[in-house]
């Protein structure tokens, strides 16, 4: 059994006290019921770091009145998550480092770490690119990114519906995996996105009526021929007990159009990871930075290699 199969150690959520952050913690609370593991809530602080000729860096330490506001932060998050989910188990933790940091600090492979859209403090005026997309780029194990609907709670907690889009390459092979074990968790349905577009004008008429098959039909067989291939793939390394639904979407589209609409009425969307390296692992690719952008349900990212080290 490939290891992104395995059930994480626990779920990892950053909270600060936001309605995005709430949504988050709904949707994470849900997550650790359905898996059976616990949850810990991430508080970061960010306090400044020193930097002496004469020894490491360190940080600042929380006044008395910070800390004072990560212990509220905190002690609201528990009592949301006891409200919605009452029998997770619960663990707090606040750390001194900026939220992505601690984020990728604070969790290894095996777990799941889930987001919110946007975050407070020096994070609030900006769009998904900040905390989201660097912990989805860098993290040791999945991301997902929870939207609020503007009153601090998730489109959906539910995992009955899981989108996924393929094009061959190894990330969305192993995002379609990723999807597989999501839906498995539910007996759901999952939706397999291929999408392909024209990569020159052509006068379909002429070309048929010289002897050439139709364009469209040449892309719509290499589209089925693929995406069985890695339906068969994904499912040979599941276990034997997962009954789920699969139902294929092929299409002539861009791809990060063809999967927000595939979305419409979904619980969540998984896509893969491209990034890389240091600086180059900030960038997640444009299919998917276009879906996290846009996506209106909980996107779960799996970042480069996060799969690969349990």
């Amino acid at each position: 059994m490939s290891s992104h199969q395995e059930r994480p150690g626990k779920v990892v959520v950053g909270a600060d006290g936001s309605d995005h952050s709430r949504a988050a913690l709904e949707w994470a609370a849900a997550e650790a019921v359905r898996r059976g593991v616990e949850l810990h809530v991430v508080h970061a602080l960010g306090m400044p770091l020193i930097v002496s000729a004469y020894g490491g860096p360190t940080r600042f330490e929380p006044t008395d009145e910070i800390s004072g506001q990560a212990t509220a932060v905190l002690t609201q998050a528990v009592e949301l998550v006891e409200r919605e989910q009452p029998t997770v188990r619960v663990e707090t933790m606040t750390a001194l480092e900026e939220a992505p940091l601690a984020m990728v600090r604070h969790s290894h492979p095996g777990d799941l770490i889930v987001l919110g859209t946007r975050g407070l403090g020096a994070f609030a005026s900006m769009f998904v690119g900040s905390v989201s997309v660097r912990v989805s780029a860098q993290a040791p194990c999945p991301v997902v990114v929870v939207p609020s609907d503007g009153k601090g709670r998730p489109s959906t907690t539910k995992l009955d519906r899981i989108v996924v889009g393929v094009d061959g390459s190894d990330p969305s092979r192993r995002a379609l995996g990723l999807a597989v074990s999501l839906a498995a968790e539910t007996d759901g349905e999952l939706v397999v996105v291929n999408s392909w577009e024209v990569p020159y004008p052509y006068d379909p008429i002429a070309m048929t009526a010289a002897g050439h098959q139709p364009q469209e039909d040449v892309f719509e067989k290499q589209s089925e021929e693929l995406v069985a291939e890695l339906l068969a793939e994904a499912m040979d390394e599941q276990r034997e007990d997962v009954n789920i639904e699969v139902t294929v979407v092929r299409t002539q589209s861009g791809p990060v159009d063809a999967i927000l609409e595939a979305a419409e009425g979904a619980d969540a969307i998984v896509v893969g990871s491209r990034g890389r390296g240091t600086i180059r692992g900030l960038l997640l690719g444009s299919v998917s930075q276009g879906v996290l952008h846009h996506a209106k349900v909980p996107v779960v990212v799996l970042p480069r290699h996060a799969d690969e080290e349990n």
